[in-house]
């Protein structure tokens, strides 16, 4: 049994190992403490004691694996966010190793478990009719309605990502001569994002309608804090339902807050702009990263053969002449 108890090891694990040791960015640290909300709520749940009571010795590796099942049967959540939590709790582990020694066997137990081997689909994006849809979803004529209408258009076409949208505070809008957004992003990067005139404006009204200190969210809750990303979630899923009555195709489509950021990478690639810039704008490390979105979007690979087409025959789809053919087809 460990000398130290459970909360004093994840406390030292956050401000000694995370903070002081490592330095780790704001968003990481947010990662981590979210991946142990849920850890704890699981375990409190399911062992029948408060957080603050529980033993480290009862997180065994049968415990974190029943965890990650959790995480995905349960929470619906994917193979890559599964994977994150799990780099989560493999970096505590590591520390209680190295802390508490005579965990040292449970804790290998643990680091054994494996990440999960996923797949890589194509993304998934909204065009500009579906994002057009969802932007005019929300009520505005209300003060939650005027702010979900802001940020999801901020959202798309700034394409930040859910910890940077949240994270905006009004000193970060400059909304003058070279309107812009500013935000520190992975790797501690800080990056400034222009605006467009609509997007201006409908800020403009929005922060009339919300004053507030420098140092506030763009974006706060009812409550005036941050919102967490379970309530971004909720927010976006509440207005693609409301926006599916104007948008069908949007009932096609699982949206989620970080389809907005992949709308806006396809919109600037559908209007011309070279990879290297979305990379940029994006706050990717490298443009290899971006080449995913080349590969999302059918248009631009027939826009790609129609240039190579010798016989100057424009290339169709194949179209199945029977409905029993288009339906195996569509298996």
């Amino acid at each position: 049994m460990s000398a130290t108890p459970l909360p004093s090891l994840i406390q030292r694990f956050f401000t000694q190992r995370l903070l002081e040791q490592q330095g780790l960015s704001s968003h990481t640290v947010a990662s981590y403490r979210d991946t142990f909300r849920l850890l704890l709520a699981f375990a409190a749940k399911h062992i029948g004691r408060a957080p603050s009571n529980l033993q480290i010795a009862e997180l065994d590796a049968t415990f974190i694996e029943k965890f990650l099942r959790h995480l995905e049967q349960g929470r619906g959540n994917s193979v890559r966010t599964r994977n994150t939590r799990l780099a989560a709790v493999h970096a505590f582990f590591r520390f209680v190793a190295i802390s508490e020694p005579a965990l040292g066997l449970q804790c290998q137990r643990i680091l054994a478990i494996p990440s999960k081997r996923c797949e890589h689909g194509t993304v998934e994006f909204l065009t500009e009719e579906e994002s057009a849809a969802l932007v005019a979803a929300p009520d505005a004529r209300t003060w939650i309605g005027s702010r979900d209408r802001a940020l999801l258009l901020v959202a798309v076409q700034t394409g930040l990502r859910n910890s940077e949208l949240t994270a905006l505070r009004r000193q970060d809008v400059a909304l003058g001569t070279g309107a812009h957004v500013r935000c520190l992003g992975k790797g501690r990067k800080m990056r400034c994002t222009p605006l467009r005139p609509d997007v201006i404006a409908v800020l403009k009204e929005w922060l009339l309608r919300q004053p507030g200190e420098p140092g506030d969210p763009v974006f706060p809750s009812s409550r005036g804090g941050r919102l967490s990303a379970d309530a971004l979630q909720l927010l976006v899923s509440r207005h693609v339902e409301t926006a599916c009555r104007t948008c069908p195709s949007l009932r096609e489509k699982s949206v989620t807050p970080h389809t907005l950021r992949h709308a806006a990478a396809m919109s600037l690639l559908q209007h011309g702009v070279d990879l290297s810039v979305i990379a940029l704008w994006l706050g990717h490390e490298s443009s290899e990263t971006t080449q995913i979105y080349l590969h999302a979007d059918m248009r631009l690979k027939e826009r790609a053969l129609a240039h190579t087409n010798a016989n100057g025959v424009v290339p169709g789809r194949y179209k199945p002449p029977d409905p029993l053919l288009a339906f195996l087809e569509n298996l």
